[in-house]
């Protein structure tokens, strides 16, 4: 056991985790933030994607005693005063969210990806969420909302 101290979505957390205990378990089961989806456990899905420290990282993959003194951001940790990020918005209003498993992932890869690149082309969108997927879409309308958003259509990204 390891006693933790992380921030999450601006909240700070202290925890005993487990050595083989991952930053997925830890959001999901100890902090009950299930908007942090678990996928396929095993890195290929992007499902259970948030930001650690500014960077997108699959939760699944990383262990949370690793996390401690970390800053870590789920998808309604975007999300001010009751309004949408404008990823989140343009999400919504491009028609990219269908089942929706998926969307949390996808939304915040694009927000550390368009951190390193704010004004990306298609191809490198596509690039970019490669590792997540989805079983509903067909994707066009995911990389819509990111280069719309990336435009400013829906307010300032960053």
């Amino acid at each position: 056991m390891k006693k933790i101290k992380v921030s999450v979505n601006g909240i700070v957390h202290e925890a005993q985790v487990e050595a083989n205990e991952t930053l997925l378990d830890l959001l999901r089961d100890r902090l009950n933030l299930k908007e942090t989806k678990a996928g396929c456990l095993g890195g290929e899905c992007g499902a259970c994607t948030v930001l650690l420290n500014g960077k997108a990282v699959n939760s699944c993959l990383i262990l949370a005693a690793e996390t401690d003194g970390s800053d870590i951001t789920t998808v309604k940790g975007l999300s001010m005063e009751n309004r949408l990020h404008p990823l989140q918005q343009a999400f919504v209003n491009e028609g990219a969210v269908e089942c929706g498993f998926c969307t949390p992932g996808f939304i915040l890869t694009a927000l550390s990806y368009l951190k390193e690149n704010p004004k990306p082309s298609i191809p490198e969108i596509k690039e970019a969420v490669a590792g997540n997927l989805c079983r509903c879409t067909g994707y066009q309308n995911i990389i819509k909302a990111i280069s719309e958003a990336s435009k400013g259509k829906y307010g300032e990204i960053i």
